[in-house]
């Protein structure tokens, strides 16, 4: 039987053994480790229910670790009904891919078992499951949601991605933004403070307003989440940046976490004034030859099918929305994703 922890006040030898986990697996993610799920346990899902299963090796170390929540779904806006079901913790608010628990092939039947086991009574919902733990589905379970997240392999380095005549786009951008005075600069793991946080929202403001009508999931109300992560990250893992200035003001900022041999690019911000010359295209271009440069072997892209990724020579990995509704509560949801054309 795992040990049961309710709070996100986890002891530091615990969340050494789970970043281990993630960084060990070919499939793990960031959003499945210690540092996201905890972060966001504290801040946007602060005061929610939840509880993580811990199963333990012969010589204490962590083995598994499966972080759950209780909560309470609507089947839509306008209902005042909500239905209690179980999901991942960490998952919501905040945007998490790949999502899913971290373990050992040796444990991962007795995560599925106790993955159904919990899910006997509760409506369970699995948002943005990773491929990789389809094996611990609970029986009956059935996809309602699909979420291609573009990847790109950069094993054999960044310039063999994408066609020669977007290469070529690429290096002509980068000629232009230096000779007008813009500069890249990048910033790993432990080397930013929380002030490019507020450069990021400001400048991934203008972008939206400029280019998308300004609709927005990322606003103030995430920062706390991500002041979090860079207090808590370890070395040489977590929150990443790529920078643009020119001369001295921040015009451009791309976000994301680095761990392992990974990097998942999160969010972007840059100064629409600087968009004939290229700027956010030549931000990602920068931002995947540092971290090829670092050792990175695969920078993902997530949730998205915005078209720039696949001129990166991107390929997509399908993230599942997973249901399994128990009671009238799950069967309105079931119904919802049924009217939605579920997956």
């Amino acid at each position: 039987m795992p040990e049961i922890r309710r709070t996100p006040e986890l002891d530091g030898e615990l969340v050494h053994d789970w970043r281990e986990l993630i960084a060990d697996d070919p499939d793990g993610s960031w959003f499945a480790g210690p540092d996201w799920v905890l972060a966001w346990w504290h801040t946007l899902g602060a005061g929610q229910s939840g509880e993580i299963a811990v199963w333990r090796g012969p010589d204490g170390r962590a083995e598994a670790v499966l972080p759950l929540a209780a909560v309470r779904l609507r089947a839509h806006p306008r209902l005042p009904l909500a239905a209690p079901a179980l999901t991942l913790l960490g998952t919501g608010a905040g945007a998490a891919d790949h999502c899913g628990p971290a373990a050992r092939p040796h444990r991962r039947a007795e995560v599925a078992a106790h993955l159904a086991d919990r899910a006997r009574r509760d409506t369970l919902w699995l948002p943005a499951l990773d491929p990789a733990h389809a094996d611990l589905l609970p029986p009956g379970a059935r996809p309602v949601t699909r979420s291609a997240c573009p990847r790109a392999d950069l094993t054999d380095g960044p310039d063999r991605l994408g066609s020669r005549d977007f290469r070529a786009a690429n290096r002509r951008a980068h000629r232009r933004l230096a000779a007008a005075g813009v500069s890249f600069h990048w910033l790993p793991p432990g080397a930013a403070g929380p002030d490019l946080l507020d450069d990021l929202l400001r400048l991934h403001r203008l972008r939206r307003e400029a280019v998308a009508g300004g609709a927005s999931s990322f606003g103030a109300d995430r920062l706390p989440l991500h002041r979090r992560l860079l207090s808590a990250a370890a070395p040489g893992c977590g929150p990443a940046f790529q920078v643009a200035r020119h001369r001295d003001e921040v015009v451009g900022v791309l976000y994301g976490f680095r761990w392992a041999d990974r990097f998942a690019y999160y969010q972007t911000g840059w100064d629409p004034r600087w968009a004939a010359e290229s700027l956010g295209t030549a931000l990602v271009d920068s931002a995947i030859r540092n971290c090829a440069a670092e050792g990175v072997r695969t920078f993902d892209f997530l949730r998205g099918r915005e078209p720039y990724k696949y001129r990166f020579g991107a390929v997509d990995r399908t993230d599942t929305g997973w249901l399994l509704p128990r009671g009238p509560g799950g069967a309105l949801l079931s119904l919802k994703h049924r009217l939605r054309g579920g997956a």
